[in-house]
Formats: C-alpha cells, structure tokens, sequence
C-alpha cells in the first residue's frame, strides 16, 4: 500500500512538473505565484513534499489546468467506465 501510494505521489509530481513545462513556465515562476521559494517548490515537483488540496487547486489554477489533469486523467478515464 505505501508503494502504491508513494508511486501515485510521484506521477501527481511528474504531472505538475510536465504541465509546467507544457506552460513554458519555470519553477522559479510558479514559486513566485505560490509565494514559497524556488527549492519548496522543486521539492513539490521531486515529490519530497506532500501537498495539501488547496495547494494542487493554486497549481493547476496558476497553470490553467483542470486539478484532475494533474491527479491523473487515466485513473477518472477507468472510473467513468465503471
């Protein structure tokens, strides 16, 4: 079960972090606009940092996404065929 949960951790990190580039923003951007340094914010992209909701809503709503993008479309994709 942590495997399982640290591996969902990582791909919501490899999410941000591939939306951000998508973005042409930088870390140093999206710490500005999350108001914590440009290191917090590359250990929320590492997936070091454990994130709260209502920091995932701040991402995606600074990169203009849908949050669930980020969680991982292809698990809603699995759930909506149920």
């Amino acid at each position: 079960m942590k495997d399982a949960l640290n591996t969902r951790i990582e791909q919501v990190a490899a999410n941000i972090r591939k939306t951000r580039e998508h973005r042409n923003y930088t870390q140093e951007y999206l710490a500005a606009k999350l108001r914590i340094s440009q290191n917090a914010y590359s250990k929320i992209e590492l997936g070091y940092t454990r994130i709260t909701v209502e920091r995932l809503l701040h991402i995606a709503e600074i990169l203009e996404t849908d949050p669930v993008l980020l969680i991982g479309a292809e698990r809603m994709q699995v759930l909506q065929k149920v």
